[in-house]
């Protein structure tokens, strides 16, 4: 995790405008909170579930990311939907602003307090409700995250795979639409999410699918499941998520390849895709990532553009999946193959992806990492990542690349001094060049962290202003005081 010495950086650089946000809690929040706010928040739940002490609250301001710490005024620790709609519902008499909390592990300022309020912290909301194992469904409150839930499955022949990397809150996850290693296969979280339960910011409890439904399709009016995933807070607090199962395949088979260029190792992934293998995984890690790593854990695999491949099914299936995924890695320079199949062979086959963030940090010891994502569709991934190696080496940068190619989805894991305002502000203007490239090659932004605070200015040219207006639309019949996790998502509103 990064120092709040990183995070209260006050110069432009890495984080934009968003990074000199500096929280003076508004006359209203401070006279609130001395008129007895605090009192009808521990009558809802109780002494030990409100704090307003300074290292609570500094906790509560920071995610992941490079954003500086914007502490709330208050935090809460709701225990239920109906503790709250309750706090919702006192928040909103009072205009205060409700910012909600998972595990903290975003990456684009998502948590941060920029006009102060209150921080509703749900983690001591952590069960799983209700599991219908010949459904191939799970309910679960937003205290629960995906290593917890797994572990819960286990010995039900079940999983969620659905996975970030770091051990993520599952409604958090949901909030913004998170995804990860095994998306080429199983999807998103927008895929893999059939109801959620969501307090609105005035209290009331929306069920977006009604109340205790979880058909695996439906036609029945709007799609309100899919307008609050990936909503980051803004539309409401969500407080129970109904999720997709899987069957845990009855074999895995992982593999490493390395490439002479980063064309012969995406050229492998699209021709494995368009011959219809079913991989589970497929990870491009370039040749600053592999030597990063090789030098972290001690490994000795090839310094080049390198695939790590992951293959789920029956045992009979597998060998004809590997087989044609061989057969085309060879055919563009693929070698040294190291295939694997079980668990432990496997896990330090992988131990280099799991490992890339530190690895990275490794490499300029006592500097700090701040990750960007952006995808594009799979036919522009070889022209992105060489303009964007060759911008990294313009701008003397160090940052490994990393990406989920088999959906088009990569990540700069940028490793910066802090103490140097120059280089911030190199990094900075190369992330935003980084996500104009993606926008000119007909992609995205952001594949999988979100808005949040950094990228609002790009949303609104990738989307266009209609689809913005459409959102602020959306936006103010939700939530028309802005009270929601306000500066999130969309710019303030153009007067």
């Amino acid at each position: 995790m990064m120092t709040s010495s990183y995070r209260n950086q006050t110069h432009s650089g890495v984080a934009g405008r968003a990074q000199d946000v500096v929280h003076v809690p508004p006359p209203a929040v401070q006279s609130a909170v001395a008129h007895g706010v605090l009192s009808a928040f521990r009558s809802v739940c109780g002494e030990d579930g409100v704090s307003s002490g300074e290292a609570v609250r500094e906790q509560h301001g920071r995610d992941e990311s490079v954003h500086r710490c914007c502490p709330p005024d208050v935090v809460v620790f709701p225990r239920c939907v109906e503790e709250v709609s309750a706090l919702a519902k006192i928040c909103s008499r009072h205009s205060l602003p409700i910012i909600p909390f998972g595990t903290g592990t975003g990456l684009e300022g998502g948590v941060s307090a920029v006009k102060g309020g209150v921080c509703f912290s749900l983690r001591n909301m952590d069960q799983v409700l209700d599991l219908h194992q010949d459904d191939f469904d799970v309910t679960v409150e937003p205290g629960v995250t995906r290593k917890a839930l797994n572990s819960y499955l286990r010995g039900t022949g079940l999983w969620f795979p659905v996975d970030p990397g770091a051990d993520a809150s599952l409604c958090g996850m949901a909030a913004t639409s998170a995804s990860g290693t095994n998306a080429v296969r199983y999807g998103t979280m927008r895929e893999n999410v059939l109801n959620l339960e969501v307090v609105l910011a005035d209290g009331r409890v929306l069920h977006t699918a009604g109340k205790g439904r979880r058909p695996r399709k439906t036609a029945a009016g709007y799609n309100l499941t899919n307008l609050l995933v990936g909503s980051e807070g803004t539309l409401g607090i969500i407080t129970k998520t109904t999720l997709r199962l899987y069957g845990v395949p009855e074999a895995t088979v992982a593999a490493v390849c390395s490439f002479p260029s980063v064309q012969a190792a995406v050229d492998s992934t699209v021709q494995v895709l368009q011959a219809g293998v079913p991989v589970a995984r497929i990870e491009f890690l370039d040749d600053v990532m592999m030597d990063a790593c090789n030098r972290f854990s001690s490994l000795s695999y090839a310094v080049s553009p390198s695939l790590f491949l992951e293959f789920h099914g029956a045992e009979g299936s597998l060998e004809e999946q590997v087989k044609a995924a061989e057969d085309i890695t060879r055919y563009n320079g693929g070698s040294g193959f190291q295939w694997a199949k079980d668990a432990a062979t496997r896990e330090r086959l992988w131990k280099a992806r799991h490992d890339a963030w530190y690895a990275s940090l490794a490499l300029r010891p006592g500097c700090k990492a701040y990750a960007t994502d952006v995808c594009v569709p799979l036919s522009r991934l070889p022209q992105v990542l060489v303009e964007t190696k060759e911008d990294l080496i313009e701008s003397r940068l160090t940052g490994p690349i990393v990406g989920h190619v088999g959906d088009g989805n990569f990540h700069c894991l940028m490793v910066v001094d802090p103490d140097d305002p120059e280089e911030l502000h190199r990094v900075h203007l190369f992330v935003e060049r980084l996500a104009r490239r993606a926008l000119a090659m007909d992609g995205t932004c952001t594949g999988e962290h979100g808005v949040g605070l950094g990228k609002r200015a790009l949303l609104r040219e990738e989307t266009g202003p209609v689809a913005v207006q459409v959102m602020q639309g959306v936006k103010d019949a939700l939530d028309p005081r802005n009270l929601m996790n306000p500066g999130k998502i969309l710019l303030p509103r153009e007067l």
